[in-house]
């Protein structure tokens, strides 16, 4: 028996408000923003298009509506701006030179280019495999370990070492980690080969996407690429095209990661050569951010961010001959749900302590950057940040059993999400798949590199089961298509359900007598500290 009362009434609260509430009707509330928010109108939400202005203003709207002051520099709007590049694909090509003689590759079936960096037109270097290509001191894990990298071209296999925690490795894995890790070593030049076993679509599927724009924060002070001269990734199908005359292939370096052993490292017997011609343009997009004041004389000026990204990639590639890729989970579905959040309390007259602020960002799908714009250029005291709740393609595919949670052993909100998830009779899961790096693929990511605790949440699934075959079908079929938009199975209700947690949990971390902290062991805990 619980003896605490206090628990008792909050339980019993949770209870009442629980077995009063018609998650049917909330989903199709919910359900009711993606069907704006995905529609063929806005054209997929593209970072700085009409349909992502479109996005903005309706979001902005919304914020009002429930009752949020604007908390943007320019009302509710943040106002973000991009500068662009684009291959032009029939102009530039890329070669592996063996001896004096050139191999052509095939852009798109062989490799492709990839655009975050400061991309030269020409360029001749020689290659190196470098195992998983980072480093991590703490777990004494060098790969560049007796490699001579100056001048060179890197070549690694995405993931890492089994012995490496997830959250620590993806961090490592960043692409500013990495690069600052490579170009300390005087690389000038990445080339990525990811694992089949880890990929989230296939590299059919990758392939078109490399025609989209690449965006970039137009701030220079923002610039964590200087110095990357060519950046490549490899189809793991074609990969030994670079490792011929070596003595390795591919077979045998993915069946050394798969047992968890030692990758092997060493000269490649080419020269890479590369001719890039882009064309390059400047946008400008928004960040859109409500506030709901908090309560408390002591703590109104502490800070819970809920946050979503609001743009997707546009118009694209045509699939079945669908060219709009409406992105409904990814993210329509995470905006709906602060949106969602921000009406019930809004509508409930509750009163909490801290103020809450509500972020809509931009360019999620170009690096993260509409967050780390904002990180840098915060509309509130970045001090006084203390918890991000992200929601991004939380997948609400089938009944809500678990959730799983990126970030669950890092700080107190653990204990948190635990608490409010037990009181819903839903069990929380830690990320099974670590390999796929979601701690840091997305906006969560941005305030945890300023020391602010932050969770990231999914639908969980037992291993073996039908959810978990929805959910990679999902990634499989739909993730970065055109058929994620509005006709696609999603149980609503259960989004409703889920976005009541998450209210609980804003609720519980902003009415909290203390602020979030890192756990001891964490190795995030560091970038409090400002290191």
């Amino acid at each position: 028996m619980n003896n605490n009362p206090t628990r008792c009434l909050l339980l019993s609260a949770f209870c009442l408000l629980a077995s009063a509430t018609d998650f049917t009707a909330e989903g199709k509330r919910w359900w009711s923003h993606i069907e704006y928010l995905a529609s063929d109108d806005l054209k997929g939400r593209d970072t700085g298009s009409e349909g992502h202005l479109k996005a903005a203003r309706y979001v902005a709207g919304e914020f009002e509506r429930s009752g949020l002051k604007p908390a943007g520099t320019s009302g509710y709007f943040q106002p973000v701006k991009f500068d662009v590049k684009q291959i032009v694909e029939d102009e530039s090509s890329l070669a592996l030179v063996r001896d004096g003689k050139a191999e052509p590759l095939v852009l798109g079936d062989d490799a492709s280019f990839s655009l975050r960096g400061d991309i030269q037109e020409s360029t001749d270097a020689p290659a190196v495999f470098a195992g998983y290509g980072f480093g991590v001191l703490e777990k004494s894990h060098d790969d560049l370990a007796g490699l001579d990298v100056k001048g060179k071209i890197v070549v690694y296999l995405a993931g890492g070492p089994k012995s490496i925690p997830g959250p620590l490795k993806s961090h490592y894995q960043s692409g500013a980690e990495r690069w600052k890790y490579l170009k300390a070593a005087g690389a000038i030049g990445v080339a990525n080969i990811p694992n089949p076993k880890s990929m989230d679509i296939p590299w059919s599927r990758m392939r078109l996407a490399r025609l989209m724009p690449s965006m970039s924060l137009a701030d220079p002070s923002f610039d964590e690429t200087a110095g990357l001269r060519l950046a490549l990734v490899i189809n793991p199908e074609r990969a030994d095209k670079f490792f011929e005359g070596t003595g390795h292939n591919i077979a045998e370096i993915l069946k050394a990661a798969d047992a968890d052993e030692a990758l092997p490292k060493f000269p490649l017997a080419v020269t890479v050569r590369a001719r890039v011609h882009l064309k390059k343009s400047a946008v400008e997009s928004q960040n859109v951010a409500g506030l709901l004041p908090g309560s408390d004389p002591k703590l109104k000026n502490e800070y819970v961010f809920l946050t979503a990204h609001l743009d997707h990639v546009g118009v694209g590639p045509a699939i079945n001959g669908d060219s709009i890729y409406n992105g409904a989970m990814d993210d329509a579905s995470g905006i709906a749900s602060i949106l969602e959040i921000a009406r019930l309390i809004h509508e409930s007259h509750a009163k909490l302590r801290r103020s809450l602020v509500f972020l809509a960002v931009t360019g999620e799908e170009k690096g993260l950057q509409g967050s780390r714009y904002f990180n840098g250029h915060p509309t509130v005291n970045e001090r006084n940040i203390i918890a991000d709740i992200n929601l991004d393609m939380f997948l609400p595919l089938h009944a809500l059993h678990y959730i799983e949670v990126q970030g669950l052993a890092e700080s107190t909100l653990g204990d948190d999400i635990r608490a409010v998830a037990k009181d819903a009779g839903v069990e929380v899961q830690a990320d099974k798949e670590p390999q796929r790096n979601l701690f840091i693929r997305s906006d969560q990511y941005s305030f945890i590199k300023k020391g602010i605790p932050a969770l990231a949440f999914k639908f969980g699934y037992l291993p073996g089961s039908p959810e978990e075959t929805l959910h990679k079908e999902w990634l499989k079929n739909r993730y970065h298509a055109p058929s994620d938009d509005l006709d696609q199975p999603v149980d609503k209700a259960a989004a409703a359900e889920f976005d009541e947690i998450l209210l609980k949990l804003a609720e519980r971390i902003a009415n909290a007598s203390e602020r979030p902290q890192w756990k001891p062991d964490s190795f995030f805990r560091r970038f409090a500290n400002g290191s």
